[in-house]
């Protein structure tokens, strides 16, 4: 099985927030691979009791496209 390509990691991301956060606006800012994974970074927007926030995100996709960890933040 070959190992899952930087545009494939970036999408697996994106599906996986859109449906974990519930939002169809998911913003990537950069994609780097370390240590034979791919790492995700950027922000989507949240709601917070009725209230909007955005969030940055970091989401860790292994060589098989499984999502290994993630990490969010308000800003």
């Amino acid at each position: 099985m070959q190992a899952v390509s930087e545009e494939d990691a970036k999408q697996i991301a994106v599906d996986f927030l859109r449906k974990k956060k519930n939002t169809e606006k998911v913003n990537v800012s950069s994609v780097e691979q370390k240590d034979g994974v791919w790492i995700i970074y950027g922000m989507c927007p949240i709601d917070l009791e009725g209230h909007p926030w955005t969030e940055k995100f970091e989401v860790i996709v292994n060589r098989k496209g499984k999502i290994k960890s993630t990490y969010f933040s308000l800003l």
